[in-house]
């Protein structure tokens, strides 16, 4: 906060007069809020005398100048939309130059041509190998199932025999040690 009657950056730049430059000196000798602020300007020149200098450029260069524009093959190229434009159409040339020269002969060869008997045949063929392959599949399918089923109930069968043969034993173990209540003992009846 600078309360000098002058601007203490014109008395430190010498651009008072005598009289004011002496005011203001008699100010910063008592007031220590003004001397701070005097020394910060003191360490700011002596920061900006320790840069180098540099040369002042002669002439600033803009966009717009011939220097910064791109080629028209490097503006071409820069594109991603006509960088993958060209690569289909190299890729398209290619696939055209492929075909007419290894493919073309074997498709207009004489023996290629079939007539509409031998596609009939043809599909035909195709068609009941097709049906068999799927016949064969479905039979294996179904075998498949009815033994899986077979199991289960063997198994069911197997459990339930198992089950029984448990209640017998516990019905005999049950009378043999005495603990065996009959139905109607438990309902208020005759042992």
């Amino acid at each position: 906060m600078n309360c000098s009657p002058f601007d203490l950056k014109d008395y430190f730049l010498k651009e008072l007069t005598d009289p004011q430059q002496r005011q203001v000196e008699t100010h910063v000798q008592n007031c220590s809020g003004c001397r701070e602020e005097l020394d910060r300007l003191r360490l700011t020149e002596a920061a900006l005398c320790c840069l180098r200098e540099e040369e002042i450029p002669q002439r600033i260069g803009f966009v717009s100048d011939p220097v910064f524009e791109r080629s028209r093959w490097a503006a071409f190229w820069g594109s991603p939309a006509r960088l993958g434009f060209a690569g289909a159409a190299m890729l398209s040339v290619a696939i055209l130059v492929f075909g007419l020269t290894h493919g073309a002969p074997a498709l207009l060869s004489p023996g290629a041509v079939y007539s509409r008997a031998e596609v009939d045949q043809r599909i035909h063929a195709a068609v009941s190998a097709a049906e068999s392959r799927q016949e064969q599949k479905t039979t294996q399918l179904v075998h498949e199932l009815v033994q899986r089923a077979d199991s289960e109930h063997n198994s069911r069968l197997i459990a339930e025999n198992q089950a029984e043969y448990l209640q017998k034993l516990n019905y005999r173990l049950q009378q043999a040690s005495g603990d065996y209540v009959t139905p109607a003992v438990e309902q208020g009846g005759p042992r």
